[in-house]
């Protein structure tokens, strides 16, 4: 009697998780893609490149100033005093590492901005998969970057509608 319940408490076990699996609906979305597909990105894309171009602009006339001033030192090194140019030296290596300052603060300047107007863009791409799954009653959906094998119901054709994009 004791080994008749124990086989039926397996079996009801073995039946139970039968049907909660095959309640698991599985789907896959590129994100990436999807990402890159939304006019949002595009248009982060193309005001990053603008900031980009424009800091690369100033610092390069940096750069052609400090450039001169070294052709202007080094042609005259030979008319000026020892301590003249040892203080012109200080002074060029003061401004190449004015220079590298404000380059590192440009890029982390672009770092930041991206990722500021990147996350309203992200959350937004979330909701409408997170909406989507719902819908069609998907339990998991993975990202397809990091599925070897993706068989299942590609999410992105219906998320895409979701946000409009053609």
């Amino acid at each position: 009697m004791k080994q008749f319940r124990t086989l039926l408490l397996i079996a009801v076990i073995t039946l139970g998780f039968n049907s909660v699996q095959a309640q698991t609906k599985v789907g896959h979305i590129s994100t990436d893609l999807l990402l890159s597909l939304m006019p949002e990105t595009k248009t982060l894309n193309a005001d990053l490149e603008k900031l980009s171009k424009t800091y690369e602009s100033e610092l390069k006339a940096e750069n052609d100033k400090l450039e001169a001033k070294l052709k202007k030192y080094e042609a005259e090194v030979a008319s000026q005093t020892d301590e003249v140019n040892q203080q012109r030296s200080v002074e060029v290596q003061q401004d190449r590492q004015n220079l590298y300052q404000a380059s590192q603060i440009a890029q982390q300047d672009i770092a930041k901005k991206r990722d500021d107007k990147l996350k309203p863009i992200l959350e937004k791409a979330r909701k409408a998969i997170e909406d989507v799954a719902k819908e069609q009653g998907f339990t998991y959906v993975l990202d397809a970057s990091s599925i070897i094998v993706a068989n299942g119901t590609d999410l992105l054709p219906a998320v895409k509608a979701k946000l409009g994009i053609q």
